[in-house]
């Protein structure tokens, strides 16, 4: 099982994503662009666990807990590592302090049962898609494709795609496919007093 610990978003940011995509497509058609129905936030990657690791995960992030819900606001538009050598076209997130806290938890619940510990900080974002670099520098010059990207990306880079506030996250599957990546929810955990 290929695992990772997530938070759903709102259909009414997918939608609001998914139309933004539909316009900077045809822009950058190299790019392998994520489907609206497949983004979400993780807060932890897992990777490979054989089946009979599942109840022990499961059980580890039932124990997580948060005085409150999650704050998440979608807005603006950026690449990672920067505009110049991009490898990532993603949609900012903006979320409450608790957040960083939530995602540690879940790290150190998992890496007691042998997880690798995450070396990175939380860095909450959705990806929109993903850029080849080979195929958009060729010869030391940047695509036309990619200066295009980036100068639509700089037009929203305030846009409001949304926000929410959760008390919950999900555990979900992911299963590689010729058409790329399908997510299943197998379990969603309470981790606060549900949103009021």
């Amino acid at each position: 099982m290929r695992l990772f610990v997530a938070l759903e978003i709102p259909q009414e940011t997918r939608r609001a994503l998914g139309g933004l995509i539909a316009q900077l497509k045809p822009k950058c058609p190299s790019a392998k662009w994520v489907r609206p129905e497949a983004m979400h936030v993780t807060l932890k990657f897992i990777g490979h666990v054989d089946k009979d690791r599942f109840p022990a995960i499961r059980a580890a992030l039932e124990n997580i807990q948060s005085d409150a819900p999650l704050e998440v606001h979608f807005r603006g538009l950026g690449f990672f590592p920067n505009e110049t050598g991009p490898r990532v076209f993603w949609c900012g997130v903006t979320v409450s302090a608790n957040a960083a806290a939530l995602a540690a938890d879940v790290d150190q619940a998992l890496a007691k049962l042998g997880v690798e510990h995450e070396h990175r900080a939380f860095t909450p974002h959705l990806t929109l898609a993903r850029l080849d670099r080979e195929k958009l520098f060729s010869h030391g010059k940047t695509s036309p494709q990619l200066v295009e990207l980036v100068r639509a990306a700089r037009q929203f880079a305030g846009k409001d795609f949304g926000s929410m506030r959760t008390p919950e996250f999900h555990l979900f599957e992911s299963k590689l496919s010729p058409t790329g990546a399908e997510y299943t929810s197998l379990q969603t955990f309470l981790f606060a007093q549900a949103a009021s």
